[in-house]
């Protein structure tokens, strides 16, 4: 058999033991770069459309580089394989941000609220400098979940598809959504290309992971039946197509809600619940959430190699 359907569950195993470490190499790092170099020029654009234009010629251009450069480095005489199982745990950032959460989560209970809002702004890009106790367990909660499917379950998906190149290829998407996918005046016509594209590879994963969850759950003992009923048109209430998924899932799972009141770059917006009323998110609602992403991943990373290892048994 051929052992690369073990490499997401080696890439899951390396990014929970290791994380990211600060100082190490990192791909994302050298594409945030590449996208601060890039948007420059895009501001000396007389117009709009020209930055559209622009933008999703970057979308285009550069998910395709990072497919080329990934698929010649893992096709290297002799270090191919390493590079493939590097490329494979750094595109993977569920340990990290777990490592992140409990860090806040650790401010929050010691009663240093002031510095759990700062910590937690790094993680998010609202703006965090107003919110109370409850309002950090629940933005807090709300990343984790959202960021299941981003920092894990859709590179996971697509390590699994085609490997680290293809993975390389969605990271660096998601990565211009990141940074670029926002409806500000700065990014919105720049942002524009990478974002519908990020919609359009993650529309999948979302629900997979989605499905992840609530499965991670019923191993848990957690209330999947109600989950499984409400997800999905909780979900449908969300502005965006795939946010909504995994958010919903671990709201209904964890028994808190999700949504109302965020402040992003100055303008509030009021973002549709989530998750059963009236219920609030706490220290225990969110060490509930850690238990379950991490189950989640595993869970979707054991499917995911069963279904390689049919694929491959099918086509022998």
């Amino acid at each position: 058999m051929d052992l690369s359907v073990f490499l997401p569950l080696a890439a899951l195993a390396l990014d929970a033991a290791l994380g990211d470490p600060h100082g190490w190499p990192h791909p994302v790092r050298w594409i945030g770069r590449l996208l601060d170099a890039l948007e420059r020029p895009a501001q000396l654009l007389p117009v709009d459309s020209l930055r559209y234009v622009y933008g999703a010629f970057c979308a285009f251009l550069l998910p395709l580089g990072a497919y080329t450069a990934a698929w010649f480095l893992v096709r290297l005489p002799g270090v191919g394989a390493v590079a493939s199982l590097y490329l494979a745990y750094a595109g993977l950032a569920l340990g990290q941000l777990v490592r992140e959460a409990r860090a806040v989560a650790a401010l929050i209970d010691a009663g240093d609220l002031a510095g759990a809002r700062v910590a937690l702004g790094m993680l998010v890009s609202r703006d965090t400098s107003r919110l109370d106790e409850a309002g950090l367990w629940r933005t807090l909660a709300e990343t984790v979940s959202e960021n299941f499917c981003d920092a894990f379950a859709a590179p996971a998906f697509y390590l699994a598809l085609g490997g680290a190149p293809l993975l390389w290829l969605y990271k660096t998407v998601s990565t211009m959504d990141s940074m670029w996918g926002y409806t500000t005046q700065r990014f919105k016509a720049l942002g524009w290309g990478g974002a519908k594209a990020d919609d359009v590879l993650a529309w999948l994963p979302a629900r997979l992971s989605a499905l992840a969850l609530i499965a991670a759950g019923a191993v848990l003992g957690l209330p999947s039946g109600a989950a499984w009923r409400n997800t999905a048109t909780d979900a449908r209430r969300m502005s965006s197509p795939n946010a909504g998924w995994p958010m919903a899932a671990a709201a209904w799972l964890c028994g808190a809600s999700m949504g109302g009141e965020a402040v992003y770059f100055g303008k509030r917006v009021d973002k549709p619940l989530l998750g059963p009323a009236g219920r609030a998110w706490g220290a225990e609602q969110c060490k509930t959430l850690m238990r379950l992403v991490y189950t989640a991943a595993i869970v979707l990373i054991i499917a995911l190699i069963l279904l390689l290892m049919a694929f491959a048994f099918a086509f022998s």
